[in-house]
């Protein structure tokens, strides 16, 4: 529906409210006021005496009223009536005219029913002559009063669906990096859209439905937009959110409306992100709350069954919770495809960020390799964000191209946010936060199975760091060994052991090395069979496996006991281990924490630089 009829229609709703609220005035204020006006109160023994002197000239007498003329005058007043046997009489003789009225109550229902009802009766039924005329002048066949369409608002029942004709999308597989494996599978898609007869002639059909699982971020509705733009065909997106309504049965309409205008077009592409709104397990607890979920899901079932897959209608969704949705939604014969989206390998992080590179003016020396290892982890809109952040940068600093060192600081903004060049620290703290960073990087380096040190720094961050050490892997790594393990809990601990060997207390400044070492102490026990104690037994269980992957445990109450206690074992003898390679260092802790004070932030080389000449300081005085 356009905006002219949307406006029409909000018209006539303000209309009608300001014709109610008119008539509720005048019904309440203004004919009361105007009656008040003509009438004068006055007392029941001031009647009588008016009686006695033969000055009245008409009363009427009406339930426990009485209204009265006095000659002479043009006023009417009115009294309360007393009980009196004697009235009639007395008026009989003064010769005044009289009359008795007995006032019957209004029924209820029929007051409300002309008062209300017959008015919006009314404006509906010239609403509707109106807006019929209008959706005739200008042949829009989108308004309909359909039955139960309640006052003519025929578009509640429509899908929001955005439509982009062919390639207007404007994105093909070339817009796409890091995602290969999605690509060739989504590729099957696009060849039988564009040459069906050959799947035909051999019998096979397209999958109905296929569906992109994935973390956020990693690309899935980019991949859909770019099959439909390969394909050059039609291509409806819809949120499923967009399916949820106040009213029971609105959300069934809207997915009866977009299949019907998908099959009007075939061959198209359907596209729903966040299906698991709509698509969730039923629970089969029958409550209310859950009716028109229910409703539009099992409509969203009916039409894929519906649906030819040969008549060239393809369904694309996108979710990263999969494990919630229903069970008969991701059935062979509806979504018969899963096609994971997962975050991007080392090459596809390289390849993400030379896509978005070139739409930003690079040096010619940029090194993508070494900022993809930097950002092991990322999904592809993170990249993104990295190469846009690396180009405020370069503005900001005046400068008309990025530069190698505007990405390597722009990951760290995306990691522990900008820098508080303003944050006001304390020599004692600085020096605290040096010998902490100082005590992860020289554990990290004496540990064989770590990744290298890439760069120190004490400067604040935004995110809450007041330091922080980066360690860069120097290639894709996919599996973790149980002594790789260990030694990051160890280099985890380091900070704080620095802190416990130099200064003989502690700081809160462990906070975040504390729960990462406990949380990858616990998966190695619990999820990884690496306890001698429970052996290849699955304790804990991931839920949301891509929205944080937060875990639950899968045993006795006894059971969970015994993991705690070797949880704290283990990270316990970590931070020994860890303790104990600084104190057989410690003239080189003294020497790296005193340079780093110095310089604020120094790089992977020259740390390793300082680490391996000989020491050339004494202890440093606090």
């Amino acid at each position: 529906m356009n905006n002219k009829q949307n406006k029409k229609k909000k018209s006539f709703a303000q209309w009608y409210l300001i014709f109610m609220i008119v008539l509720l005035l005048v019904d309440f204020l203004v004919i009361p006021l105007i009656s008040d006006a003509k009438i004068e109160q006055t007392s029941y023994s001031e009647f009588l005496t008016y009686i006695d002197n033969k000055k009245i000239e008409e009363v009427q007498i009406e339930d426990n009223e009485i209204y009265f003329t006095v000659k002479g005058d043009d006023k009417t007043y009115q009294t309360g009536q007393m009980y009196d046997p004697d009235l009639v009489n007395r008026l009989d003789e003064s010769g005044a005219e009289f009359s008795q009225t007995i006032q019957q109550e209004t029924n209820p229902f029929i007051y409300f029913l002309v008062s209300f009802i017959l008015p919006m009766v009314l404006l509906w039924a010239l609403m509707r002559s109106y807006m019929k005329r209008i959706s005739n002048k200008m042949g829009n066949d989108q308004m309909t009063f359909n039955q139960g369409d309640g006052f003519g608002f025929g578009n509640l029942s429509k899908s929001n669906a955005k439509v982009y004709e062919g390639v207007k999308t404007g994105i093909t597989f070339n817009d796409v990096a890091g995602q290969a494996e999605a690509k060739e599978n989504l590729q099957e898609v696009v060849d039988f859209l564009k040459n069906p007869k050959k799947y035909e002639e051999i019998g096979a059909h397209l999958p109905k439905g296929v569906l992109l699982v994935g973390p956020p971020g990693t690309g899935k509705t980019l991949l859909a937009k770019a099959v439909a733009g390969e394909a050059g065909v039609p291509f409806f997106s819809i949120s499923g959110s967009e399916f949820v309504e106040m009213f029971v049965g609105r959300g069934a309409a809207k997915v009866r409306d977009l299949f019907k205008q998908a099959r009007e077009k075939a061959p198209c592409i359907v596209f729903i992100d966040e299906i698991d709104t709509i698509g969730k397990k039923r629970d089969g607890s029958g409550l209310s709350g859950n009716d028109e979920r229910e409703q539009t899901l099992n409509q969203l079932l009916a039409e894929m069954d519906g649906f030819d897959g040969s008549k060239g209608v393809v369904l694309l969704a996108a979710t990263n919770r999969d494990e919630i949705l229903d069970p008969a939604l991701t059935r062979p014969g509806r979504f018969d495809r899963r096609i994971p989206v997962e975050l991007p390998d080392l090459r596809g992080r390289e390849s993400i960020l030379k896509l978005h590179a070139k739409k930003v003016k690079m040096s010619d020396d940029i090194d993508f390799n070494v900022i993809a290892r930097a950002s092991a982890g990322a999904s592809g809109a993170e990249l993104a964000n990295i190469v846009n952040e690396s180009a405020l940068l370069a503005v900001r600093d005046g400068r008309k191209k990025v530069l190698q060192k505007d990405l390597e600081e722009a990951i760290e903004i995306v990691i522990a946010g900008e820098q508080k060049k303003g944050a006001v620290i304390s020599t004692h703290e600085r020096l605290i936060v040096s010998y902490h960073e100082i005590g992860h990087a020289l554990v990290a380096a004496k540990c064989k199975d770590t990744a290298p040190v890439h760069k120190i720094t004490i400067i604040p961050r935004t995110k809450g760091a007041l330091g922080y050490t980066m360690q860069v892997e120097e290639d894709q790594q996919n599996l973790l060994s149980k002594d790789e393990i260990y030694q990051r809990i160890m280099v985890y601990t380091a900070g704080r052991c620095a802190e416990e060997l130099i200064f003989g207390s502690v700081t809160s400044g462990a906070s975040n090395d504390i729960e990462q070492a406990t949380k990858l102490a616990r998966m190695a026990i619990t999820r990884l069979g690496m306890s001698d104690q429970f052996g290849m037994v699955a304790l804990e269980t991931v839920n949301n496996q891509y929205l944080g992957g937060d875990t639950s445990l899968a045993c006795s109450t006894e059971t969970a006991t015994k993991i705690d206690e070797e949880v704290i074992a283990l990270v316990k003898q970590a931070h020994d281990d860890a303790y104990r390679i600084l104190e057989d260092n410690k003239m080189k802790l003294h020497e790296l924490a005193k340079y780093l004070y110095e310089k604020e932030t120094i790089t992977g080389d020259q740390f390793m630089y300082i680490l391996n000449k000989p020491v050339e300081i004494a202890a440093p005085q606090e």
